[in-house]
């Protein structure tokens, strides 16, 4: 929900970690200076009052000032609240220029009552300076209420990661600021999942990569976001300054704290001009109080809430790589449930171009399924256990060639192509540029004794796939040249039996 930019060094971090006793010690109420309890209330009204069919017109920098509650219908496209959002804008801003002009005599109604929102003795030059910040808050309350019900699959799972990592339990609330307990939320710089981890950030303390990608499942999410939070107070020693690092940076924080000489959030919040202290940073501290203190009296802004229960999935640990298709015949249970449940695997996982890891910790719901861990182990034949990941194949981009061409040519989609890839235009591709192909086909499974040569295979190719090397492959079939094998031969991947 929020734009963050979170930037840190890793060194120390693994020392952070086995003085994660003494974090939890350390643990502080959270500092509400007088100076930021009308954002804080702001920003309340924001999560437990105004629906996304309404927003505020107020004043950016000062939260108090609310100019108006604007009605939006609820048919509204995004192109019509945009309009509707620049109308209102447009509005006040003539009203406010008119005012910093210093005419205070002949004022109408309307007029009269956008003065009175400043204190007494407001300035020309700061009424000038409010007509460029007006902002236009959309309403959030039916989408916190929507995630407080969400939030009981993972709320003990989160909580317990935070005492793992000596985080206070109440950051267990922070979701709610960043995707409203949404872990397919994604955001227009990229951030993803319960947590709106960016790639780069996430990478230190996730896999993520065209195949699984840790920011979509909010278990394994959970515990990077416990580690990141316990690393930024290792360096802050201050839990006001490391929920802030988690939108804006511990980096971009310790500048603060040297500009102005001082680690009070009151100060920083106000004072702080950092190039990339935007809206967003300055109010993630106050947004997550608000939303701490929504979800605390639930009951008072919604009501009783019945959340989800907690999950509580059977895991079971890949033996070798395995076709998703596979899986779910084994287990009898739709792909479409299982992906649900694993988020983390992407399109390629379910499109059957890549295979489920070897050792990924797969999900399954507890309900639908009675069956112990060995059991579904059993169920999955070992003719359907891969050694390696289905291999990637190339197609380097020449001059003219757009991606629906080079989909059709090798049998695919611009989908497919796309999510291999990372592509998020395909319109957005260049000469030169390389890109990976499914691959059609499967290796050997898991301990099969032989391989039949495809068109277009090579010896490193079978070794690719099959996990025995070239060497051995020479040695168990005589080959004196890795290059002579041809379509149709049984090549042998383990010793023969002589008596056969």
């Amino acid at each position: 929900m929020f734009y963050k930019e979170v930037s840190f060094s890793l060194k120390g971090l693994f020392a952070t970690i086995l003085l994660l006793p003494a974090l939890a010690l350390a643990q502080e109420e959270f500092a509400r200076p007088d100076v930021l309890q009308a954002d804080i209330a702001f920003w309340r009204q924001i999560f437990g009052e105004i629906t996304t069919n309404q927003a505020l017109l107020h004043d950016s920098r000062h939260l108090s000032v609310v100019y108006e509650v604007v009605e939006i219908p609820e048919t509204a496209t995004p192109t019509r609240r945009r309009r509707i959002a620049d109308l209102a804008r447009d509005r006040y801003r003539k009203v406010l220029l008119k005012l910093a002009s210093g005419e205070r005599k002949s004022l109408n109604g309307e007029e009269r009552r956008v003065l009175a929102l400043w204190p007494a003795g407001v300035t020309d030059k700061e009424l000038k300076e409010a007509s460029k910040r007006i902002r236009f808050q959309q309403g959030l309350s039916d989408q916190f209420l929507a995630g407080l019900k969400r939030s009981g699959a993972w709320k003990a799972h989160i909580e317990k990661q935070l005492r793992a990592a000596g985080v206070p339990v109440e950051l267990a609330a922070l979701p709610h600021v960043e995707s409203s307990f949404n872990p397919d939320a994604h955001s227009h710089v990229g951030a993803a999942g319960l947590w709106q981890f960016t790639r780069a950030t996430g990478k230190r303390f996730m896999q993520i990569d065209y195949v699984v990608d840790e920011r979509r499942d909010p278990f394994r999410a959970s515990e990077a976001a416990a580690q990141l939070l316990a690393y930024n107070y290792s360096v802050l020693e201050s839990w006001p300054l490391a929920i802030t690092a988690y939108n804006h940076g511990v980096g971009g924080m310790r500048r603060a704290v040297k500009q102005l000489n001082t680690d009070d959030i009151g100060e920083i919040n106000r004072e702080y001009q950092g190039r990339t202290f935007g809206f967003a940073s300055r109010n993630f501290y106050v947004a997550f109080l608000a939303a701490l203190d929504v979800e605390q009296n639930a009951d008072k802004y919604f009501g009783p809430v019945a959340k989800e229960r907690p999950r509580a999935d059977l895991i079971v640990k890949m033996p070798g790589f395995v076709a998703a298709r596979d899986l779910s015949v084994a287990l009898g249970i739709t792909e479409d449930t299982l992906r649900v449940y694993n988020a983390s695997l992407l399109d390629p996982v379910w499109d059957g171009t890549k295979l489920i890891p070897s050792g990924y910790g797969f999900r399954i719901p507890e309900y639908l399924t009675d069956k112990t861990v060995g059991q579904i182990l059993d169920a999955i034949p070992t003719s359907q256990r891969y050694a390696r990941q289905i291999p990637d194949m190339e197609h380097r981009i020449k001059s003219g060639e757009s991606l629906s061409v080079i989909a059709q040519r090798y049998g695919t989609t611009t989908r497919v192509l796309m999510s291999l890839n990372g592509i998020t235009n395909q319109n957005r591709i260049r000469a030169g540029q390389t890109l990976r192909l499914p691959f059609s086909g499967t290796g050997a499974p898991l301990g099969a004794e032989s391989y039949t040569v495809r068109k277009g295979d090579s010896l490193s190719l079978i070794a690719s796939r099959t996990g025995v090397s070239e060497a051995s492959i020479m040695e168990l079939n005589k080959l004196k040249d890795k290059n002579r094998i041809y379509v149709g031969q049984v090549l042998y991947l383990v010793p023969r039996d002589p008596s056969a």
